[in-house]
């Protein structure tokens, strides 16, 4: 019976353990930042979910380059995930601009009621160029940033605008509009404000302040551009390698990850502009005419994206979910 005993003590302590599964996943989100915070807290969990078979290597403020790179890396494999806001998405799926067409939302309650019922078909989408969507994120809602005070295009057309590198479908629309584009990576942006190449920053007030750009481009316009969304996603060919057992339970973990950073972001979002105003950022707030006239320039853009960046069939379904909660919210009102 010893002799047996030893034998299976022996025996197990040849038997290899189990591989652990490695998944390297970058995003631009400053280290230690909510979004950083956020993905730790996810890979905490799927690491007890597998009993820490599954370990997520996180690379954040884009060390591994800018959002495009990150999805380049992607595709040959370097690493299996990134957290990316709207610009990197639609390098994987266009179709993914449908909640960030410009003043097509005039606040998160509208953007939130029409991702909830677009979300299922959105990620179908991007299933289909190989990627599985763990969870949905907001940045926050995108202002001009500006080195000289600004209210109106007009004054915009004046400035070197910048449009993020890789995004040439973008850079098409400004410059057909009128204005003076110049294509840099979001890891460049202070770079290009410091020097000049740059003179309008497209950014969220959180970020703006996380980056410090607001030191240079000193004026915030107050217009709400359109919210900045983000998402959390992986490989196909990775998230199919993991034991099916446990997807379910790390896909809740990832889902609940994302929801849980949502209102905090949107809080933190606020308070980012009372902070930088502290710091001599200007807001320049525009009347009711500045208002009307970013609208219509905006507006003026909408037949070129629908049918180009976004499929026409789902650019028309989300102006018709926006327009039902619309009315169903001015219905509860009265």
């Amino acid at each position: 019976m010893l002799r047996l005993t030893m034998s299976m003590l022996l025996l197990g302590c040849l038997t290899p353990a189990m591989p652990q599964t490695v998944i390297k996943m970058g995003t631009l989100a400053p280290d230690g930042s909510p979004w950083h915070q956020a993905l730790q807290l996810m890979g905490e969990r799927w690491r007890k979910i597998s009993a820490g078979q599954v370990k997520l290597v996180i690379y954040p403020g884009g060390v591994l380059g800018d959002e495009p790179d990150m999805v380049n890396k992607m595709r040959i494999g370097q690493i299996q995930a990134a957290g990316l806001s709207g610009a990197g998405l639609s390098g994987i799926e266009p179709g993914v601009m449908a909640l960030q067409i410009p003043m097509m939302f005039d606040s998160y309650e509208e953007l939130d009621y029409v991702r909830e019922r677009v979300a299922p078909r959105l990620e179908k989408m991007v299933e289909a160029r190989g990627y599985v969507v763990l969870n949905w994120g907001d940045v926050g809602w995108v202002h001009f940033f500006t080195t000289r005070p600004a209210s109106r295009m007009g004054d915009m057309r004046k400035m070197k605008l910048l449009t993020l590198a890789g995004d040439n479908d973008t850079l098409e629309l400004w410059k057909a509009n009128g204005f003076r584009a110049v294509p840099l990576a979001a890891t460049d942006i202070l770079t290009g404000l410091q020097t000049g190449l740059v003179e309008a920053v497209p950014n969220t007030p959180l970020f703006a302040l996380l980056d410090q750009s607001f030191g240079i481009a000193r004026n915030m316009i107050d217009v709400k551009w359109a919210p900045l969304i983000g998402a959390t996603v992986i490989t196909r060919r990775m998230w199919d390698s993991l034991p099916a057992a446990q997807r379910s339970d790390m896909m809740k973990a990832a889902r609940e990850a994302g929801v849980s950073l949502r209102d905090g972001i949107r809080k933190m979002g606020d308070e980012a502009i009372v902070t930088m105003q502290k710091r001599r950022l200007q807001v320049i707030h525009a009347d009711a005419a500045a208002l009307a006239e970013w609208r219509r320039e905006a507006e003026g853009v909408y037949p070129k994206l629908r049918g180009g960046q976004v499929p026409a069939e789902l650019f028309d379904e989300v102006r018709k979910l926006r327009d039902e909660y619309r009315a169903t919210a001015v219905g509860s009102r009265k």
